[in-house]
């Protein structure tokens, strides 16, 4: 979906990285080991994506940082684009209509880094109905290309072991 729209596949994975936990932080070089590209690749793309502002620069002694720009008007949209294209939206909206008491669903891990690993890990607070869910999950894995890991428990054993998941990278969807 998103290379319909993007031609730059560098640009398509600093959207990625940046717009699905928009409280990463990157520097160039950790953003070219990660993306195996050259630093030149992406300081184009990082310049670019800055000068539009949907980028936040910060100085940090000799580097600079980049984040995304949650002020930016397009802001919601662009997030919404890189959460659509990677199914997450779709994910989300069915477990909260369809399970039951949903409290609270996390992604967690690579995603909640902005890193599209291939795998999408997801904990679901509440009390659902583990069936619809496995099937849900299904569904949505084939529907995204990915595979979806979901962690489900209730309340009370999520505030047990609130620590354990909230050491993890995590961005909280609902």
């Amino acid at each position: 979906m998103l290379t319909e729209l993007f031609t730059s596949k560098t640009r398509i994975k600093l959207l990625l990285k940046l717009f699905l936990n928009p409280d990463v932080s990157c520097y160039l070089r950790g953003l070219a080991k990660e993306f195996d590209v050259s630093p030149n690749a992406i300081k184009g793309e990082l310049d670019s994506l800055s000068e539009a502002g949907y980028l936040e620069r910060e100085q940090s002694g000799r580097s600079i940082l980049f984040r995304a720009n949650r002020k930016h008007p397009f802001f919601p949209e662009i997030s919404s684009i890189v959460r659509k294209s990677l199914g997450i939206d779709r994910l989300v909206e069915e477990v909260v209509a369809s399970l039951g008491e949903v409290e609270a669903v996390y992604i967690l891990d690579d995603y909640a880094e902005g890193v599209d690993s291939g795998i999408i890990d997801v904990l679901v607070v509440g009390d659902v109905d583990r069936t619809k869910l496995d099937s849900l999950r299904k569904v949505t894995e084939s529907k995204v290309g990915r595979v979806v890991r979901v962690v489900d428990m209730m309340p009370e054993e999520y505030k047990k072991r609130v620590d354990v998941f909230m050491k993890r990278p995590h961005w909280k969807v609902v």
